[in-house]
């Protein structure tokens, strides 16, 4: 699935609030081209809560284990909770042991930063995981309504 169809399927949520820093932007250089989702039917960010999904095009300084500088690499990240997380990576989040080839396109990983708050990661999603990370999607657009309400 490509990038488009994935957020084309995000943008379709209910209540969904999509961040996509661009250039000229108040963001930072840093963060564009990338997504960042909510939940706020209001439209506004919510003061006190992180995204439930990103999708990052490039590599940060404190992430390049994904070898996204690349053309054409991109990763979907999903927020999916601890029991989630076990049981799609098999570890605990708060003691992961794996050392995973993060940069290994259309598996499900551990997310290479955030996994110990029960993050996974999927680079560039394709035939074997992009049903699972739609499932995934609106799995954490759902918990991230019920937090809400």
């Amino acid at each position: 699935m490509s990038m488009e169809q994935i957020l084309d399927t995000v943008r379709g949520f209910d209540g969904v609030l999509e961040l996509a820093p661009a250039e000229g932007s108040e963001f930072p250089e840093i963060a564009w081209g990338d997504h960042f989702f909510y939940y706020a039917p209001d439209g506004q960010v919510p003061q006190r809560t992180q995204p439930y999904a990103t999708i990052v095009t490039k590599n940060y300084p404190d992430d390049a284990l994904s070898d996204l500088d690349p053309p054409g690499r991109w990763r979907l990240n999903i927020h999916v909770g601890r029991a989630a997380f076990m049981r799609l990576t098999g570890e605990d989040p708060k003691r992961v042991a794996s050392r995973p080839d993060f940069s290994a396109a259309d598996v499900v990983l551990r997310h290479p930063v955030y996994s110990t708050q029960g993050w996974i990661a999927i680079v560039n999603p394709g035939d074997h995981t992009t049903p699972l990370a739609v499932e995934l999607l609106r799995e954490a657009h759902e918990n991230a309504r019920r937090r809400a309400d």
